[in-house]
């Protein structure tokens, strides 16, 4: 993306932001003579434009949920008792809109994908799990629609051995491999394209795709993602590795990774994180063994929480990870978090559930191309892309820059730049007001 915005851009965004400004004025002017129903008016109209922004950052039900509440809210202005100007109330409702409509525009329409354009698929090869994210592939029926695309699907089943597949799969001459599963599955398969130099398509049929989330695919539409089989646009990215194993998203350490370790993580992360980190984190708690540099080239003894990601992410939340502005920086992204036992860890469980945990006095974010973790024990538990591993220290990270081929759908627009909450939406719309691109 550019470093500038375009003048219709900001010209959306101004829009946007006066739009709003407008519909509160309009609502103070209309009842200045009634304090209370002023109040109350007040407070429906922010709430329908909070709605209304909510809905241009969202997809699926929640886009439906947040729009329909920000209706509700306005026909509950219409319905106070000396508000019967429907003039009035028809103008409010018209800037709410516009003011959303706008705000989409200038903060939703990013430029593409940079990347070279490309043909069609001449071999391509589709490997489907099919009990991935809750049977997304047989829900969106990822098999017929791939072969409608002449892409042949491979399916797989108890016992099958996924590395195995897609080594057969380059070896019978596919030039496109995509893969159709969460994303252990994904680095699994993206490894395999990288070593032989075949293009890679990540199709989001797991429970999260993180790694098709930056990649800017739209993860509520799965079958969309097949077109990156026809003509796309092809980029390279990178991909990191812990002890020579390939993931596209991180790894943590630690209590975190503890956590990850829970059978019950899998289905419900933040309520696991809430429940297991008091207790990991309290004053007769273990600390982990995990012995590190750090920036600067200072010796550290341990740490209570390791991240590594592959490329910086945006975090707000250790139960979650949010974005990536791009994967080809050439760097692991690196975050630890060191806790007072005796006094941090309530301040450390309010910054994760406020999504403010760069703000916690604990945290430390770097950059670094290499990251070696010792540890006196003879394995140590790692969450890798979400699956619960215990390996033998030292754990040895590194980035492969541009180290993966990846197709894309013509037309997908960097996920990561899209702001994720009402918040957000202000701040980026002055970003884009002065003039610079969202990020």
């Amino acid at each position: 993306m550019s470093e500038l915005a375009s003048s219709a851009r900001r010209g959306y965004a101004l829009a946007s932001l006066a739009s709003a400004a407008a519909a509160l004025v309009v609502a103070v002017l209309a009842l200045v003579r009634h304090p209370l129903e002023l109040a109350i008016t007040v407070v429906l109209v922010a709430f329908a434009l909070a709605m209304a922004w909510a809905a241009l950052v969202r997809r699926g039900w929640r886009r439906v949920v947040a729009a329909a509440a920000a209706v509700v809210a306005l026909g509950a202005g219409a319905a106070l008792p000396d508000v019967r100007a429907y003039l009035v109330l028809v103008l409010v409702a018209a800037l709410v809109l516009l003011s959303a409509a706008t705000g989409r525009l200038a903060v939703a329409n990013a430029p593409a994908v940079p990347g070279t354009p490309v043909g069609p698929a001449r071999h391509g090869v589709l490997l489907l799990n099919p009990r991935s994210g809750g049977g997304k592939a047989t829900r969106f029926a990822l098999a017929d629609k791939a072969r409608a695309l002449g892409v042949v699907p491979v399916e797989l089943t108890p016992g099958d051995d996924l590395r195995e597949l897609a080594e057969r799969a380059v070896a019978d001459g596919a030039d496109v491999l995509g893969m159709a599963g969460g994303d252990g599955s994904q680095a699994l398969v993206a490894d395999i394209a990288s070593r032989h130099g075949v293009a890679f398509v990540c199709i989001p049929a797991g429970t999260r795709n993180h790694f098709a989330l930056d990649l800017g695919l739209d993860r509520e539409d799965v079958p969309a993602a097949l077109g990156a089989f026809g003509d796309a646009v092809e980029r390279r990215v990178d991909l990191a590795e812990i002890n020579g194993r390939v993931f596209v998203n991180n790894a943590s350490l630690g209590v975190y990774a503890t956590v990850v370790q829970s059978p019950a993580y899998r289905d419900a992360k933040v309520a696991t994180v809430a429940q297991r980190l008091p207790d990991l984190l309290g004053p007769d708690a273990e600390r982990p063994d995990l012995r590190f540099t750090g920036p600067g080239g200072a010796p550290q003894p341990t740490a209570d929480v390791v991240l590594v990601s592959n490329g910086p992410y945006r975090l707000d939340h250790l139960s979650g990870f949010g974005t990536r502005e791009r994967l080809d920086s050439g760097t692991l992204g690196l975050v630890t978090v060191t806790v007072d036992r005796a006094g941090d860890v309530p301040a450390l469980m309010s910054a994760e559930m406020a999504g403010q945990l760069a703000r916690f006095r604990g945290y430390r974010a770097w950059t670094a191309p290499e990251f070696v973790v010792d540890s006196a024990r003879p394995l140590v538990e790692v969450g890798v892309d979400g699956e619960a591993l215990r390996l033998a220290p030292p754990l040895e990270f590194r980035i492969r820059p541009g180290a993966l081929r990846v197709r894309v759908p013509t037309g997908a627009s960097p996920a990561a730049v899209m702001p994720t909450g009402t918040r957000s939406v202000i701040v980026t719309l002055f970003q884009v007001l002065r003039g610079r691109a969202p990020a």
